[in-house]
């Protein structure tokens, strides 16, 4: 009978936590039970952006075993949901919640796998990253190895972007095949973004369906001054975080926008910070992707969502035909979380998950720690 898992997922865009029941059924092959995807409360956020903010050493390890209980809480909501028992399940796989990313350097993922293992009864894989870091990697991306073994396109190449907080793209020559992987971040997804857009109106957490993007009128002068940035220009391996584009690099953003343009509206500071995105993720596709055979691009993540970035993207890759991760497989919001419980098979399998030619890691290693149930 094949391993069901629980892959759990909290990512830079702080949106909630995503859990997904996934049965897995070999190294080329998983299917979606059940996901669930579950809010943050305005408390809880605060919580985390605090903690990102420069967190005391007791705060950051309160926010451990809370996030540790809000994850296992996620778990058992999502047995409930597909009517299976924790007694079914193989283990829980957990990303955590990512507070300090310094690529090549360190990493820190916060929620207690102990007390996951506790309250599920269930063993947990989780610290992904820092296996990775230990081998001189980046310790991101990490979804590439998913990408080429269970999302790439049988007989030819396929890009696959995932728009959260940061926006990471990885281009698979076929699937099954981790020869030839390229992938990196291209910068930020949508953290920027739905910084900008608390920044221009406190009452709103992001851009709904990119409504305000779409009203407003983008400044390409200084697009093209935070385009400059030597995080765009670098050649993989690379992966940036809420560290370089996050909340002050918004606040950043808006005051120059208002600096550059007197009157600047809200909208238009919105508009702005998605064009970056769109152009940011356009280019490094454009740049570092094969010029080739097929260009298929399959989008996936909270950006996935917004309307106007999507159509921006498009516009953008003209070349490409861009279609939602859903058009092709499941719900894209899930698929970070069956990458995970994916990955944490492979850990309980002693495989090895990394694609060095991605992270910059000295060889493959098997990622991911075990806490017994």
């Amino acid at each position: 009978m094949s391993p069901l898992a629980v892959g759990l997922m909290s990512g830079t865009s702080l949106d909630g936590v995503d859990a997904a029941l996934v049965e897995i059924g070999g190294p080329d092959s998983v299917s979606l039970r059940a996901f669930r995807s579950t809010p943050y409360s305005d408390e809880q956020r605060s919580a985390i952006r605090a903690a990102l903010a420069g967190g005391t050493a007791r705060e950051l390890a309160l926010l451990h075993a809370d996030l540790g209980a809000w994850f296992a809480a996620a778990a058992l909501e999502v047995l409930e949901l597909a009517g299976v028992a924790a007694g079914e399940l193989s283990f829980v796989a957990s990303h955590g919640q990512t507070v300090w990313h310094e690529p090549g350097r360190a990493t820190m993922q916060l929620g207690d796998p102990a007390t996951i293992a506790e309250r599920t009864g269930v063993r947990v894989v989780s610290d992904f990253r820092s296996r990775d870091v230990a081998a001189g990697g980046q310790g991101a991306p990490l979804v590439p190895l998913a990408d080429a073994m269970l999302f790439g396109a049988p007989r030819r190449g396929r890009a696959l972007l995932n728009l959260g907080g940061m926006a990471n793209v990885t281009w698979v020559p076929r699937r099954g095949d981790t020869d030839g992987v390229i992938a990196f971040d291209t910068g930020p997804g949508v953290a920027v973004l739905d910084a900008v857009t608390r920044l221009v109106d406190p009452a709103a957490a992001f851009d709904q369906g990119g409504e305000r993007a779409a009203r407003g009128a983008a400044d390409d002068g200084l697009i093209e001054e935070l385009l400059a940035d030597p995080y765009f220009a670098a050649p993989p391996p690379k992966s940036t975080g809420r560290e370089a584009f996050g909340d002050a690099y918004a606040a950043d953003l808006v005051s120059r926008m208002r600096q550059r343009r007197a009157g600047a509206l809200g909208d238009d500071c919105v508009a702005t910070a998605l064009e970056l995105t769109v152009r940011s993720v356009a280019a490094g596709i454009e740049r570092w992707l094969p010029a080739d055979g097929e260009r298929d691009l399959l989008v996936s993540g909270g950006g996935a969502r917004n309307a106007t970035l999507v159509a921006s993207l498009q516009a953008a890759l003209e070349a490409w035909s861009v279609r939602l991760f859903e058009e092709e497989f499941f719900d894209g919001d899930a698929k970070e979380a069956v990458a995970f419980a994916y990955l944490g098979w492979r850990a309980t399998q002693g495989l090895t998950s990394n694609v060095p030619s991605a992270t910059g890691a000295r060889g493959p290693r098997v990622l991911g720690s075990i806490t017994p149930a």
